[in-house]
């Protein structure tokens, strides 16, 4: 599994936990980064993402709530809402992922830790802001 792959599971992991309970975020990223023994570039592109995602998650989960009306962002599973916003956060606010690795990857996390539905919920969401649908898309 690529590094930045394994990075994106990890900062799943994290944002999951944080949505789940109080815990702190750097405490959290530390200990799993510590018991998946990952590597520095893997724990910085972790950490890149979940601060990027708790920065910017009321600007992100506007746009989820824009593109998925039928799923309320505060009901959705969790699983889903994360991956939607780490992708979010890639696609609007970071220069670093092209569009199209953004919405595959975001995809592949659905398949891996979603439900059924998962995946179809994520790609469309992302292929609407992607297809500039969202004025706040700065990739598309």
């Amino acid at each position: 599994m690529g590094s930045r792959r394994r990075a994106r599971g990890i900062a799943l992991e994290v944002l999951y936990e944080l949505d789940c309970t109080s815990h702190k975020a750097d405490e959290v990223l530390a200990r799993l980064v510590y018991d998946e023994e990952v590597d520095e570039e893997s724990y910085d592109f972790a950490a890149d993402l979940v601060h990027g995602v708790l920065e910017h998650r009321h600007e992100v989960d506007a746009v989820i709530a824009r593109h998925a009306p039928a799923f309320p962002v505060d009901q959705m599973a969790v699983i889903d809402r994360n991956v939607l916003r780490i992708a979010l956060f890639e696609l609007l606010y970071s220069d670093d992922t092209p569009m199209k690795v953004a919405i595959n990857e975001a995809v592949e996390l659905a398949k891996r830790y979603g439900a059924d539905s998962s995946p179809r919920l994520v790609n469309g969401v992302l292929g609407a802001v992607a297809d500039g649908e969202d004025d706040t898309s700065r990739k598309a």
